[in-house]
């Protein structure tokens, strides 16, 4: 009987057996390029939720432009310590899960545990000194520039007319009745803080009490009223002069903030001066350009502070034109809320 071939010897198994290593290789080639593609394939996979939990960017912020005063040059904002205080900011992207820190000036640490930042309020360090407003998303981070914050020392902490070793005196609202209310608080101010610009024009050592106390931190109280009074000044002048003149438009601050004690010691000085309460300064200014100071200067700031109280009321005070052969001619200027004048 002839022989019948193995592969059809049990047709019901319906396989070619001859054929079935071919096939197994296939198999092989196809099992090992699925788990090749599944090498590829995964990893971008696992990034995906990463992706998705990343913090976005920060978006530019800075302050807005109502955030700088009434001369939009002021670039110091005051707080008594812990307090809720305005700072508008303009943010130019999505708002949503910022949060806010401070950092002192001269360090990248955080002195305050990040908040919530809703709207324009913000709650300010319970330290004194001086910080700026670091905004925070997540891992990122961004300094605000433009607008430093100053928190005060309340008056409340001198004692004995001493602050912290630093000697004030007494203010008479201390010791009669009726007088007019001390300061709120002082601005606290170490050695590299002197150097800062609290307006375009000024900064923080032009407020210093001109004493001969060797003591550091110093303390001074400013009106940021007057801050806003002395730039609308010089920016009056400066459009007098126009946009072509070669020497730039600075002003001197012979006297801004005098203590109580040391008041007592300055020659002609008021008993209750404007300057014990950072309201008053002192100043000179080459108002024509000639490179000199004279008394037509002093009268061309006389005219600007006229101008400026007549645009803006509530910053109407005191100006008093002073001229002599040892100080030479200067302007006292104060916004202490009702128009006088004189000359000394």
């Amino acid at each position: 009987m002839q022989d019948i071939p193995l592969e059809r010897r049990n047709p019901s198994l319906g396989v070619n057996h001859k054929h079935q290593p071919r096939r197994l290789l296939t198999l092989v080639f196809f099992l090992l390029a699925a788990i090749g593609s599944v090498q590829f394939v995964t990893p971008v996979m696992e990034r995906r939720p990463f992706a998705m939990f990343m913090a976005k960017p920060i978006p530019q912020t800075e302050p807005s432009a109502d955030a700088f005063g009434t001369s939009g040059e002021v670039l110091l904002k005051f707080s008594m310590p812990g307090r809720e205080v305005e700072y508008p900011l303009a943010v130019h992207g999505d708002p949503t899960l910022l949060s806010y820190e401070w950092i002192r000036l001269g360090s990248d640490r955080a002195s305050t545990a990040p908040r919530a930042l809703r709207g324009d309020k913000v709650i300010s360090p319970t330290a004194a000194g001086f910080y700026q407003l670091r905004l925070v998303r997540g891992d990122v981070s961004r300094i605000v520039e433009g607008l430093t914050l100053a928190v005060l020392v309340p008056f409340d902490r001198k004692e004995d007319g001493m602050l912290n070793g630093y000697r004030i005196g007494t203010y008479l609202g201390e010791r009669l009745s009726g007088r007019r209310t001390p300061p709120e608080g002082f601005l606290e101010i170490t050695q590299a803080d002197l150097n800062l610009q609290i307006t375009k024009h000024l900064k923080v050592n032009d407020f210093l009490t001109h004493d001969s106390q060797d003591v550091w931190p110093k303390y001074a109280a400013v009106s940021p009223r007057l801050l806003d009074k002395l730039e609308l000044v010089i920016a009056e002048i400066s459009s007098w002069r126009g946009k072509d003149v070669a020497v730039a438009l600075d002003m001197d601050v012979h006297s801004g903030f005098r203590s109580p004690d040391h008041n007592r010691q300055v020659r002609r000085a008021a008993r209750d001066s404007q300057h014990q309460y950072g309201d008053a300064a002192d100043v000179t200014m080459d108002a024509n350009g000639d490179g000199r100071i004279s008394v037509m200067d002093s009268k061309m700031v006389g005219l600007a502070v006229e101008i400026v109280e007549l645009k803006h009321p509530e910053l109407v005070g005191g100006l008093g034109m002073y001229t002599s052969r040892r100080t030479g001619s200067y302007v006292h200027i104060d916004a202490r809320g009702q128009r006088v004048r004189w000359r000394g």
